[in-house]
């Protein structure tokens, strides 16, 4: 709590904590009291009037009286420990030609681009406009600063944190109606959860601010994670806003769904990428030229290149531009005065190692695979072998590629190419042999095969009939007639097992049940029954 009251003054972090190290920790009069009286001593402020410790300490706390006879000495004194403070702590003494003057805070160049270029309003945000249209909900919302909790889904770097902050800033009375409070799943527990809601039902209380509560990564929460959100989000305590590039139907539980509007962020397109490349590239105050100190100019080819191969993703997009202007700039920085040139071969050595989206246990790992095996389903090989190809280039196990492809042989093909199974085993085994990269053209030609052979889906629609008539204990599940029955000692025999049984061989043309009487004339596999008895 004394921390807490350090902090909301003003005062730094490691001041602070030195202070109520030095006093006992046990006291914010006393550690506010060292902090002042140590400043005293290292500026060169002109004195205060004389008076005790409580009184100049008094302004900073509710307890005050506003008829107190030394408030003019007490405001004199605040008002010069303010101006020290921020003399020393805030503002530079020689502010740069480059300093952010339009913004709250200066962006610092150590920051990664893509952090610095972040859109401060939704009117900055570039694509999603299936989100962001004028009579959109979330225009809707922000404009009557009626914020309800929020889930972003989506890929990487479409968006997710940047139009989250963004919405915080768009409201008509920011920032005084709402607080941005962004956390973590990876690093944060239950704990940082509690204490960032204590903090917001305070001044939810106090001042009236709402706040919003972000959390990346959400899905990492576990179900008693996740459980903590419902009530303060069901009393109002706070707005929740939560990010995951996991489908939430698998990762985040029912009831904080339900209380949640869910908004899909969609991978951006060449056009969007292409112009947030030149804001960043033509912005002199944090854009590309605070990253590398210099004047940079992007060749237009870079820039199309860049967008044309970062698929959707806006920070892998703006990251590559960084790489490509540090790499640019290395060649020119002993030539002083000299402009950074930024060439299609910066762009394609910041790109070098293309990332394919995909994974080994998340929903695109089933999207990839959804995708192959309806194509060859379909009997296009062409589209197949693209997504194939988009699997292997994703790191996924050729192991499991090929254990579909045998599902698919009998599944899909079946009894329509009975040596399609035959392709399928041959395949798996010969991955196994391989490996990567050399099994790759053996699952395409296995891919191929099976998209181009005839379908039939009868023994697949055989076994699932007969298992639902057996679940179902149609016919009560009844046991093995009698005749169907090994009789292989004497007491058998005299209980009737194997009686009656006709040897086909022998006699093929003789007709014999072979269903429990109470399934006789069930129909479970739909293929025409050859007559030919040779061999």
């Amino acid at each position: 709590m004394e921390m807490e009251q350090l902090l909301s003054m003003g005062f730094p972090a490691e001041l602070a904590a030195e202070a109520l190290a030095a006093t006992g920790g046990d006291s914010t009069l006393k550690a506010t009291d060292w902090i002042l009286n140590r400043n005293s001593s290292t500026t060169t402020i002109s004195p205060a009037p004389t008076a005790t410790a409580q009184p100049k300490l008094d302004r900073f706390f509710l307890s005050q009286s506003p008829n107190s006879q030394n408030s003019q000495s007490q405001d004199k004194l605040a008002e010069q420990v303010s101006n020290s403070k921020r003399r020393k702590l805030l503002i530079p003494e020689n502010p740069s030609p480059n300093a952010c003057s339009d913004k709250p805070v200066c962006r610092s160049s150590h920051e990664p681009l893509s952090e610095r270029m972040r859109p401060r309003t939704l009117n900055d945000v570039v694509g999603q406009d299936h989100l962001l249209a004028p009579n959109s909900l979330l225009r809707s919302a922000i404009k009557c600063e009626r914020l309800p909790s929020l889930v972003f889904w989506g890929p990487p770097g479409t968006g997710k944190t940047s139009i989250a902050k963004a919405i915080v800033n768009s409201a008509p009375s920011a920032p005084s109606s709402y607080r941005f409070v962004p956390l973590s799943a990876v690093t944060a527990g239950v704990k940082d959860v509690r204490d960032a809601i204590d903090e917001a039902r305070k001044r939810k209380k106090m001042s009236g601010q709402r706040t919003v509560l972000f959390v990346d990564e959400v899905h990492r929460f576990n179900k008693s994670q996740q459980d903590s959100f419902l009530p303060v989000i069901e009393d109002g305590s706070i707005v929740f806003m939560g990010a995951t590039t996991e489908n939430p139907s698998f990762h985040l539980i029912t009831p904080l769904l339900s209380r949640s509007r869910v908004l899909d962020l969609r991978p951006l397109s060449p056009q969007n990428i292409d112009a947030l490349l030149r804001r960043a590239a033509g912005n002199s105050e944090i854009g590309l030229a605070q990253s590398v100190g210099t004047p940079v100019e992007v060749n237009e080819e870079a820039i199309c290149f860049i967008s044309a191969n970062s698929d959707g993703d806006a920070r892998v997009a703006l990251n590559a531009l960084e790489i490509s202007a540090t790499t640019a700039a290395a060649r020119v920085s002993s030539t002083p005065n000299s402009v950074a040139g930024v060439t299609l071969e910066d762009a394609k050595e910041a790109l070098q190692c293309k990332h394919v989206a995909s994974d080994k246990a998340g929903e695109e790992h089933y999207n990839l695979i959804s995708a192959l095996h309806k194509s060859m389903r379909g009997s296009d090989a062409n589209a197949a072998i693209y997504w194939l190809a988009r699997m292997v280039e994703g790191g996924q196990e050729p192991l499991y590629i090929a254990r579909r492809l045998i599902r698919f042989a009998s599944e899909d093909v079946g009894l329509a190419d009975p040596l399609a199974l035959n392709q399928a085993v041959a395949c798996y085994q010969a991955c196994h042999f391989l490996g990567m990269p050399e099994c790759n053209v053996i699952l395409a030609q296995c891919v191929a095969y099976l998209a181009l052979a005839p379908k039939s889906i009868a023994v697949y629609k055989a076994i699932n009939s007969a298992t639902e008539v057996v679940k179902g204990s149609v016919g009560q599940n009844e046991g093995v007639p009698l005749h169907l029955r090994n009789a292989p000692t004497k007491l058998m025999k005299e209980f009737g097992y194997g009686k009656g049984y006709i040897y086909t061989p022998d006699n093929p043309s003789a007709q014999q049940r072979f269903l429990p009487p109470s399934l006789e004339g069930y129909k479970f596999l739909d293929w025409p029954i050859s007559n030919d008895t040779d061999g």
